[in-house]
């Protein structure tokens, strides 16, 4: 089978790999869509695990089972690249991503192959997609429900003033399901084609630089996509008073944030951090793609073949795309 390995944020090659030999109570899945996630392109962050095979959004169809699974061959699935034991003290606090089972789960050998290894464990977190469901919105189950943990995080509820700093595919994200959630939503960015999308989508979107026209009273929570001090300062300036900050994006382990602490003080603000995506979370995220308030399309998401990820792996670092999902060849009936 064929797979694209990262070896660097420049070198990303497609190359042969066997297909994963399966244990009992695991599955062999063949990818039929797999998203190229925007934290693939932090080189400080994807430079660590180099080399490996890239892909942790996928949605495919069960193509081998061994032992009692829960799954037949044919299903269609959405599979998690991570999921909890359900026992622990963080499980049963609801913190699943906390699990010291969460981070050795994992899928064999990615989410770009056209097989992978679903293990034990990560069946877990395995759903059934719909028929109505397409591969390419399947994709986005798990980024989605990053989203869907990070509105929880920060409280978002009907009628909230919600403001996005940065509208890439995380951002559009966010002005989606905040808007389902009855906000009103605001986002801001540089460039100005991410800023229509977000208008498309039913957001108020302008330049970083008219905050303060647009929210003069400030934003009841501000999610902060990027991992920079800049935008975390900003997003300190644009908050209501006793309103939240999501910090959604981590920054590099040797960069130093200052925030202005009696801002924080004084306006009783809480700053919240939100790592990744439970179950519960998965679940509420196909919901929303089932229903249609997420898809590919409404992200303008660019579908390409396996032959042509690392252009598109390219593009996306660079901001020339918003949402690189990358698509197989169809089974046959």
């Amino acid at each position: 089978m064929r797979a694209a390995v990262l070896y660097d944020i420049d070198d990303i090659r497609i190359e042969e790999r066997p297909i994963p030999e399966i244990a009992d109570g695991e599955v062999l899945v063949r990818a039929m869509a797999s998203g190229i996630c925007s934290g693939d392109v932090m080189a400080w962050y994807i430079r660590r695990k180099a080399p490996l095979v890239l892909g942790h959004e996928p949605a495919g169809v069960v193509a081998e089972t061994r032992g009692e699974t829960g799954f037949s061959v044919g299903d269609r699935v959405f599979v998690h690249h991570h999921a909890p034991c359900f026992a622990c003290r963080a499980c049963t606090r609801g913190e699943h991503v906390q699990c010291a089972a969460w981070r050795p789960n994992g899928i064999d050998p990615g989410g770009i192959a056209e097989y992978f290894r679903v293990k034990a464990g990560n069946l877990r977190d395995t759903l059934p997609l719909p028929a109505t469901v397409g591969f390419a919105d399947g994709s986005l189950v798990e980024p989605l429900a990053c989203v869907v943990k990070s509105l929880r995080r920060g409280g978002v509820g009907a009628g909230d003033r919600v403001y996005v700093i940065g509208l890439g595919v995380m951002g559009l994200l966010h002005v989606l399901a905040a808007k389902e959630l009855g906000a009103e939503v605001f986002g801001s960015d540089f460039l100005a084609p991410r800023r229509d999308v977000a208008q498309r989508n039913g957001a108020t979107a302008f330049h970083p630089d008219e905050v303060r026209r647009a929210l003069p009273d400030g934003a009841d929570v501000v999610v902060c996509g990027p991992g920079t001090p800049a935008a975390m300062e900003a997003a300190v300036d644009a908050a209501a008073p006793a309103g939240t900050l999501v910090m959604f994006t981590p920054f590099p382990p040797d960069v130093a944030v200052t925030l202005d602490s009696t801002r924080l003080y004084f306006g009783d603000l809480r700053v919240v951090g939100s790592y990744s995506c439970g179950p519960d979370d998965t679940r509420a995220s196909l919901d929303l793609i089932a229903r249609g308030v997420v898809t590919a399309a409404k992200l303008e998401a660019t579908l390409v073949k396996l032959d042509e990820l690392p252009r598109a792996y390219a593009d996306l670092a660079q901001a020339r795309i918003i949402k690189p999902i990358v698509t197989f060849d169809q089974l046959s009936a």
